[in-house]
């Protein structure tokens, strides 16, 4: 495979303007990032229209626009920068092993996966796991991860995925929510104030259908939360019924802070899964923490505390 032509080989510098350009839309803020004057950001774009014979920028009053074009160039190309500065923290940080750069969720990752880290890390000391947390979901491409965990069905684009966990839920709140209240089944629920989260827009109506009941509207009376600590201390304090992961509800359902509203554990729509993009799936550091982890997933130990 012969090299592509030069011209089409801008260097990481004129790259690297166009992108924070941008990204953060004006010469200043990108100078201000890029550590170098806004003269020199200017510089650097106009080789880079210089090298590609093409027009990359428009003249907004006293500042700099990217065409449409050069827009979807500088998606691609921080794309590229992105998988640059990920080889490059491979190379330096774990030259001999590998590492794996993994975002996850933050409740699960903390409860589920980090307490059995500790044995992936006697079997493995030759790669490193190095951890970010992320709610939303991302593109690979566009962030510097080789793996991430997400709740969902497994059928990511671009992407394959290892099953972890199915997710069971159980409906809890603070015993003095329930004070004065006769719950005989789980319409007696659902007229309670019902606390509800960003990432499980369908939560509710499920654990209705679960038991038979009429399902709510998606968003009933109660708060919204972004994630499982949130919602779990606004449970505790009193706010409404939320619907937790059994794993996480565990500790204070024993110690009483937390009380079952009404029935069992029922399983949700969903369930957690180590994602990684399919044309990474050989990568040796990648290889070894999935070959790890599909040893775990599915487990039914206690959760290490």
């Amino acid at each position: 495979m012969t090299a592509p032509p030069r011209r089409f080989l801008p260097g990481i510098g004129a790259l690297r303007a166009l992108e924070a350009l941008d990204r953060l839309g004006s010469v200043t803020a990108a100078a201000r990032e890029l550590d170098l004057s806004q003269s020199a950001v200017s510089r650097q774009v106009q080789a880079l229209e210089t090298q590609l014979d093409a027009t990359l920028v428009r003249r907004a009053g006293r500042g700099l626009q990217l065409t449409p074009e050069a827009a979807d160039y500088a998606r691609d190309v921080r794309a590229a920068l992105n998988q640059i500065a990920r080889a490059s923290l491979k190379l330096t940080a774990n030259p001999s092993g590998g590492t794996v750069e993994l975002a996850i969720l933050p409740t699960f990752g903390m409860r589920w996966l980090v307490p059995r880290l500790a044995d992936f890390a006697r079997r493995h000391p030759e790669v490193t796991v190095n951890l970010t947390t992320r709610l939303a979901p991302f593109d690979f491409g566009a962030e510097p991860f080789d793996a991430a965990i997400r709740f969902g069905t497994g059928d990511w684009p671009g992407t394959r995925a290892l099953r972890l966990r199915t997710e069971r839920v159980i409906a809890v709140c603070a015993p003095a929510l329930l004070a004065g209240e006769r719950i005989t089944g789980p319409a007696d629920v659902l007229r309670l104030p019902l606390l509800h989260i960003q990432t499980r827009p369908d939560a509710w109506r499920a654990w209705a259908a679960a038991h038979g009941a009429q399902a709510p509207a998606p968003t009933g009376a109660g708060t919204v939360h972004d994630q499982f600590s949130t919602i779990t201390q606004a449970a505790l304090h009193g706010m409404g019924v939320a619907l937790l992961p059994d794993y996480l509800a565990e500790q204070d359902l024993a110690t009483g802070r937390l009380v079952a509203a009404w029935g069992g554990p029922t399983e949700s729509p969903g369930a957690y899964y180590l994602a990684w993009p399919a044309d990474r799936a050989r990568d040796p550091a990648l290889a070894t923490f999935r070959d790890w982890l599909a040893t775990r997933a599915e487990d039914e130990d206690a959760l290490p505390r």
